[in-house]
């Protein structure tokens, strides 16, 4: 069977809820398995408001719109990461500045951060509206001094938490440092719902207003009536049932994915060309939604090795390709330092699906070490 990267696991928990949706006809958006699948959120990451969403770029557009960014303005964003991260600075009129990683946890470099601050200031007289702060893989960023910092200049911070659901900073829950924190739901996440995400924060006004652009914008009153422009960003109620099935089982699935990131370390690390992304300290808790590797081995390019697993029926990926290294975002500003354009040109993501059995996973491991002791 084919090794997939990280694939969907269904608990069989998820068809309860989907039963009483069809059974009782609320196969619509919204319903009482969306209002569920919130309160779940919210017992989860100990979050006061969560509101369920299409994606969980719908939540980072609907979270730059509630922080009043608008056409202008600039907003500081992670370059290493997924490029939804960006779109919906784009989406506003609003123009990204780019920020590079360091190079422990591969998140936001607070050095690089402070520097972009006062550097946009100086250039252009004005803050940047918001920062876009990502937790790669499910490794939490250096929160506390990213928050010092925006707190100086009284910054907001849109925590992109989408591969980060189940990890935790200090003891708590990615996605809820931040003024607006986001979860993703695609069917390649920790859990799934197909398609979805969610908005969270301790604000109830954000959590209000994020529901109410989300259903059109349409106003309180006995017709249709519209005072601004709104999205379809609502999560199905018949999907939210599946998010309540999986949320049972999220302590299991973090579990299994860590259980991964262990046995590879332990399985490859003889290889000091191997290095893994892992937590600096007992402060940073990570999910391992993707185990990552950066082979130090100039003996040979990384699509080898992916080609080789491929040969293997093992399917394997590059790590984020850096926003600022992407055609789209070749006129944006970028603060660098070269770090992620180092893992990127030597980085791995193995296969870390939480259905992936032990004889998989050690397939994949011998795998490895068979091109590894190929090369000459």
């Amino acid at each position: 069977m084919k090794i997939w990267l990280s694939s969907p696991h269904m608990s069989g928990n998820e068809m309860p809820f989907i039963q009483e949706a069809m059974d009782e006809n609320l196969v619509f958006p919204l319903g009482p398995n969306v209002k569920g699948f919130e309160q779940d959120i919210c017992e989860y990451t100990s979050i006061k408001y969560a509101t369920c969403l299409s994606s969980g770029t719908a939540a980072i557009h609907l979270a730059l719109q509630i922080l009043g960014v608008e056409v202008g303005d600039e907003v500081i964003c992670s370059s290493f990461t997924f490029a939804a991260s960006a779109f919906p600075i784009c989406y506003l009129g609003a123009r990204p500045i780019f920020v590079d990683s360091e190079p422990e946890t591969w998140n936001m470099d607070p050095d690089l951060l402070r520097r972009a601050i006062e550097d946009r200031y100086n250039c252009t007289g004005r803050l940047p509206r918001a920062i876009v702060l990502v937790h790669l893989y499910g490794m939490p960023a250096h929160f506390s001094e990213i928050a010092q910092i925006a707190g100086e200049y009284g910054i907001a911070i849109i925590e992109d938490a989408a591969e980060a659901l189940g990890s935790s900073y200090r003891g708590k829950s990615c996605g809820t440092f931040g003024d607006i924190g986001v979860f993703s739901f695609n069917g390649n996440k920790i859990i799934t719902t197909s398609g979805g995400g969610a908005l969270v924060s301790e604000n109830e006004s954000y959590a209000n207003r994020a529901l109410f652009l989300a259903t059109q914008a349409k106003e309180n009153a006995p017709f249709y009536l519209h005072k601004e422009v709104g999205f379809n960003y609502r999560m199905s109620n018949i999907s939210a049932g599946i998010g309540r099935g999986q949320m049972q089982v999220l302590n299991d699935r973090v579990a299994k994915r860590r259980e991964h990131f262990f046995e590879y370390k332990a399985a490859l690390s003889h290889s000091k060309k191997i290095r893994f992304l892992e937590s600096p300290s007992s402060d940073f808790f990570s999910n391992h939604w993707l185990t990552t590797i950066v082979i130090e081995d100039d003996r040979f390019e990384i699509e080898d090795l992916i080609l080789h697993l491929e040969a293997k029926n093992i399917e394997s990926r590059r790590v984020w390709h850096p926003m600022h290294l992407q055609p789209v975002f070749r006129k944006d500003v970028a603060y660098m330092n070269g770090v992620s354009e180092c893992i990127f040109k030597r980085g791995l993501c193995l296969p870390s699906s939480s259905n992936m059995t032990i004889d998989q996973r050690n397939h994949v491991i011998q795998s490895i070490e068979e091109f590894l002791s190929s090369i000459k």
